[in-house]
């Protein structure tokens, strides 16, 4: 099962109740696409870097963001193939 962009951590281990649980999911969907978007993406760099961390392999959470930033910035200025 996937975990929940609110809070992946899990009822049980979070104290959340049920319910409350049930109310982050459904704040989270009813949220506009674009901001769900853009927590998602927000949370990445934190993500990767808890995995490395994990891994014995650290890496800097900044050093992450400033990455995915660059190449955020990369895909909007390129251009697009034109269509036939």
């Amino acid at each position: 099962m996937g975990r929940s962009p609110i809070n992946y951590r899990g009822s049980a281990r979070s104290g959340m109740s049920d319910t409350d649980w049930m109310e982050a999911i459904e704040r989270w969907r009813n949220l506009p696409e674009e901001e769900r978007r853009h927590r998602h993406q927000e949370a990445i760099p934190r993500r990767v870097a808890n995995s490395m961390a994990m891994e014995g392999e650290p890496v800097d959470e900044a050093w992450i963001r400033e990455r995915l930033a660059r190449r955020m910035r990369m895909s909007a200025t390129s251009k697009l193939p034109l269509e036939s």
